[in-house]
């Protein structure tokens, strides 16, 4: 491409006087275009630049005149030569009159090839065109975009998902093992109240049933129970079972939340209004749905 073909200045044909100007994206060339022009405006829908003024046409006119012979017009031949002596081979880049970079679509990428001067955006091939004049930063950037490209392949996304969804499940299924075994370590020199609803780290808000005298042996209890330190002996298991609307109305907030030193330290708490509110509405819908199936099973069995 040649890059004098690459600058046009369009009269506006308009009501409003002024003209347009098309040029080749680059950050720089766009920012001395807002300093000689401040009141020109980016029309998305033309992708154009327009500046207002009957002089318009004539300033800018000299202004491209200036731009280009400021410009190497030997850019492009050593961006060629550059390329024939250190090319970059991807699947993801293609040569022809520029370099064109076609890749799944990534912010990173876009950033990168924002970045690059005089690259641009092809919308109607949906592709990055790069010229031989920017090869060079081009190529500083390749294994950043090429990196990101291989990562948001559909194969390999897919991929991903499907690892995090296998781990998250393997996770569920762990504290779900977990919650049905209705025990929670406690510091065997801070035991809970029973018989009273408190809070926990774990489970939120239950009623302790039972303290048992056997301290918590098993590694890795701090991965479901943060409040755990290294020292597992000084803890106890407590059995709990989920509290009833009625304890929970009965139950007085704690006028003063526990701070997290606290709850690090106790792994269980005296609940906040907030806290008791959030349990008792898991109660209710808990509520709702026990009656809604035992009403679905009397049809089922009337009919």
């Amino acid at each position: 491409m040649e890059i004098a073909s690459a600058f046009r200045v369009i009269p506006s044909d308009g009501e409003r006087s002024g003209a347009f100007a098309v040029f080749p994206y680059d950050r720089e060339l766009v920012r001395r275009f807002r300093e000689a022009f401040p009141r020109a405006r980016w029309r998305n829908e033309e992708q154009r630049w327009f500046v207002p003024g009957t002089t318009a046409t004539r300033r800018l006119d000299t202004w491209v005149s200036r731009e280009l012979e400021n410009f190497d017009r030997y850019a492009d031949a050593k961006g060629r030569d550059a390329f024939s002596f250190e090319p970059l081979k991807s699947p993801y880049l293609t040569v022809a009159e520029d370099l064109g970079v076609r890749t799944p679509y990534s912010q990173t990428i876009v950033e990168a090839m924002r970045a690059i001067p005089w690259a641009r955006w092809d919308p109607e091939e949906r592709i990055w065109r790069v010229p031989f004049r920017a090869y060079e930063e081009l190529r500083q950037r390749w294994p950043e975009i090429e990196a990101a490209a291989r990562r948001n392949e559909p194969a390999e996304r897919r991929r991903r998902r499907d690892e995090h969804k296998a781990q998250s499940s393997r996770e569920t299924s762990h504290i779900q093992a977990e919650r049905r075994r209705r025990r929670y370590p406690v510091p065997g020199d801070d035991l809970p109240p029973l018989g009273a609803p408190v809070a926990t780290n774990s489970w939120g808000v239950v009623t302790f049933e039972d303290i048992e005298s056997d301290t918590v042996a098993e590694p890795g209890m701090e991965e479901l129970y943060p409040h755990v330190t290294d020292d597992p002996a000084r803890y106890v298991w407590a059995r709990w079972r989920m509290p009833t609307l009625q304890e929970i109305y009965r139950t007085r907030p704690s006028r003063e939340d526990e701070d997290a030193e606290t709850r690090v330290r106790q792994g269980w708490w005296w609940p906040s209004r907030d806290e008791l509110q959030e349990r008792a509405r898991k109660l209710r819908e808990i509520e709702r749905a026990q009656r809604s199936r035992r009403q679905l099973h009397k049809s089922s069995v009337d009919a």
